[in-house]
Order: C-alpha cells, then sequence, then structure tokens
C-alpha cells in the first residue's frame, strides 16, 4: 500500500504559542543547541558534557549532591526511577494527593508493591505542615511522595519543613518538582528533600524528552543495596547489594548511577540531543541567575492574575498557594470551554488547557513558564482571550484584561 503523499513533505508545524500547563515554546537556543553534531555516549568530549550538565544541574537543584543526573525520558521516567529504585515491596509510601498528579505517584507506588496511604484535599488547597506531621506520625512511612506544583489544580504545596518532619521519623522524601523546577525557588538541600525529579518542559524552557533528578547521601544508601549488575556486564569484581532486586531495568538508578559515574558502566545509550538541550536549559537559566528567573514567573503570573480578574474571570483555588507558573481560571456560567480552546488555537494559534477530573469542563489553565514568561506571551494571550469570549457574548470590559496585566508588570519593576 502506497503511502499518502503529504508523508513525504517536509515537517513543517505550524507557529504558535503553548501557553498550557506545559510543554511550552522551547527556548531557540535549547534547539539550536540540539543540532549540534551526535558523539559517542563514551567520547571523552561527550563524558565532560556529561560531567558540565552534572555540575549545572546541582545549581539548578541548589544542592551539592554528587548524584545529580539525567534520566532518558519524560519527566514521568524521572517519577518512576525514583519511585521503583526506593520502594521494596511492603514498604508504607505516604503520598498526599491535592490534584491528579499524586493519584499518578499512589498508582506507582502500588505497582512497586508499596503499602500505599493517599490523603486527600479538595482540589484547590494544599495540605498544612500539621497535617501531614500527623499523617507521617500515624503511618509511619517509609517514603512520602509529593508533588511540589500539580499543574491539574494550579497549586503548589509549600515543602519548607517537610524534610525535617520526614527526618524525625526516619522517612525518605521524593519530590516531583516538574512543574516548579526553574520558576519557583527549591533549595534542595535547605529544605532536606532527599531525592528530587523534574523535567524540562515547563519552567526550563526546553523539550520533553529527558528528566533531571538529583539525590542525596540517604537515598543512595537505600538504592545501592539493591544494586544488581546485569549479567552482560558483570566481572569477576561485581559485587551485587544485598537488597532485593530493583524491578525495572531502565529505571533502575543504581545502574544508572554506575553508568554517569567514573566507571561510566554501560546502562543504556544516552540519548545525546536531549542531553545538549538539557544543558543548555541549565545553562540559560544559571546565566539569567535563579533569582531572576524566579522573579521572572512571579512577574507574569501576578500580570496573568489581574488580566484575567480585569476581564471579570474568577482565578480558580487558593490564592495563598498558587504555582507562579501556572493559572487556573473558573469557565463562566454558560460558556463551552473547549470551544473557546479551540477559538483561540484556530484564529490565533494559541494553546491553552483545560483540567483533569473533578477539574475537566470546569476551568482552563493557562501557563507563563520558562521561554514564554514573557510580558507579550502574556499581554497576547489576554487579548486573545479577551476577543474570543467577546465573541461568545461574554460582556466584558474591552481592554481591561490587556491594561490591567501591563500596570501588573509596571508595579513589578
Amino acid at each position: 500500500m502506497r503511502s499518502s503523499p503529504d508523508e513525504f513533505d517536509d515537517l513543517n508545524p505550524s507557529p504558535g504559542l503553548l501557553m498550557g500547563p506545559g510543554p511550552v515554546n522551547a527556548d531557540p537556543r535549547v534547539l539550536r543547541a540540539m543540532s549540534a553534531p551526535l558523539l559517542g555516549q563514551f567520547d571523552p568530549q561527550f563524558r565532560d558534557y556529561m560531567r558540565q550538565t552534572s555540575g549545572l544541574y546541582r545549581e539548578v537543584f541548589q544542592t551539592r549532591n554528587p548524584w545529580t543526573l539525567l534520566v532518558d525520558g519524560t519527566s514521568r521516567s524521572g517519577i518512576e526511577a525514583a519511585l521503583v529504585s526506593l520502594i521494596e515491596p511492603g514498604d508504607r509510601v505516604l503520598v498526599p494527593v491535592f490534584g491528579r498528579f499524586g493519584h499518578l505517584k499512589v498508582e506507582i507506588a502500588r505497582r512497586c508493591g508499596a503499602e500505599v496511604r493517599g490523603v486527600e484535599i479538595e482540589w484547590g488547597s494544599v495540605f498544612d505542615a500539621e497535617r501531614l506531621e500527623r499523617e507521617v506520625k500515624a503511618f509511619r512511612p517509609m517514603l512520602v511522595a509529593v508533588s511540589h506544583g500539580d499543574t491539574s489544580t494550579t497549586m503548589a504545596q509549600p515543602l519548607d519543613g517537610l524534610g525535617a518532619i520526614c527526618r524525625a521519623h526516619d522517612a525518605l522524601l521524593y519530590v516531583d518538582a516538574t512543574a516548579t523546577l526553574g520558576g519557583m525557588d527549591l533549595p534542595v538541600d535547605r529544605w532536606h528533600l532527599d531525592i528530587v525529579s523534574a523535567g524540562l518542559q515547563k519552567c526550563l524552557g526546553g523539550p520533553s524528552g529527558i528528566a533531571p533528578l538529583t539525590l542525596n547521601a540517604r537515598a543512595e544508601s537505600r538504592i545501592v543495596r539493591r544494586r544488581h549488575t546485569e549479567q552482560g556486564l558483570r566481572n569477576a569484581d561485581t559485587m551485587d547489594g544485598e537488597g532485593p532486586v530493583i524491578r525495572s531495568n531502565y529505571f533502575d538508578l543504581a545502574g544508572i548511577m554506575d553508568y554517569w559515574s567514573e566507571k561510566a558502566l554501560n546502562h543504556h545509550t544516552e540519548a545525546t540531543t536531549m542531553l545538549y538541550g538539557a544543558r543548555e536549559c541549565a545553562r540559560i537559566l544559571l546565566k539569567e541567575g535563579l533569582a531572576h528567573a524566579f522573579a521572572r514567573h512571579d512577574a507574569a503570573s501576578r500580570a496573568m492574575v489581574a488580566g484575567i480578574t480585569a476581564m471579570g474571570l474568577k482565578p480558580f483555588g487558593d490564592p495563598r498557594h498558587k504555582m507562579a507558573n501556572v493559572t487556573g481560571v473558573c469557565i463562566p456560567e454558560g460558556v463551552d470551554g473547549d470551544k473557546v480552546r479551540r477559538a483561540l488555537l484556530e484564529d490565533f494559534h494559541i494553546e491553552i488547557g483545560t483540567s483533569f477530573g473533578p477539574l475537566h469542563g470546569r476551568i482552563w489553565r493557562i501557563g507563563a513558564m520558562g521561554y514564554n514568561a514573557r510580558r507579550d506571551a502574556v499581554l497576547v494571550t489576554l487579548g486573545a482571550l479577551e476577543a474570543v469570549l467577546a465573541g461568545e457574548g461574554v460582556m466584558l470590559p474591552r481592554g481591561a484584561a490587556v491594561d490591567a496585566a501591563r500596570a501588573a508588570y509596571r508595579s513589578a519593576n
């Protein structure tokens, strides 16, 4: 059977503005870096790029952890690598659930054979430290697994103090920072976070496909006791750990750590172009400065909220705990949320998101993060949304959204 003629055309995606909860438009410098020539994974030059990238992400994670590396795969690969490498069958795992991605961690932990307690709170809220401490005391988990920010609800869970609670009760703390790394403060060492993973496609301004991850000595000791070297890589000096084998080969952090170490023990073929992209994301962020990047995301968030409010729309959730990079917007009564999203995409080439589960059809999610946490992107998105809503018969003060957002930006300077 012959292929369709257009299958032989050059790829030529329509240009657009990705203003949903992620992915976002990649910084052009990242895309340029990803077009660099391929190198073999054991080429000394490439191994040096790996060491450089590890060092850059130590600064991004605000940590001294030697084990700061990349897992080849989307941000979910980092989540799964952390959980499958830490959890042994029968371990107790506590998951605070304040959105879809808490439920995801419950599911992965159960697949690892854990005894899981998912504690839930109404979507649009977060947990206070006292509630989490009571849950840790009562359940006595080996691991607490929590999202820093959950884009499904646009809420950010406060983490300062949770690491100390976990240490006081001999629990490890895993943090999924997919949605926040690079856009909100996440001092891994100061907050006593044992293992943290993320992705490029949100605040770091790159494409999805590789997951930065850092782990400290507490997590390392748990993982290396489960090290079991592949049969085809073993030699007379190979020493396995005394713990049960990690139940994934690809996401086996003990093997990935051996690969990133000076041993350079083969584990997989490195995703060369993704490593280039990750290195460039970190380089750009650190050249800008973490404090400046956090302020840029915060300013975009405040401007977006100001514009949404001036338009007569209602932001979703507890404003005290809103993520800096994603804004939830309650869909007005009588408005077809999906129709508005389609019109934004078709008429303006701007993409915003809906949500999941109990929030599906109730809110839009508008992101302003990474390369898109820019004044022009925020203003254009607000103006386009206003035009589409007016076309749907929504009565609103024309021009107020952009005016309010501009004023918010001026007040931030």
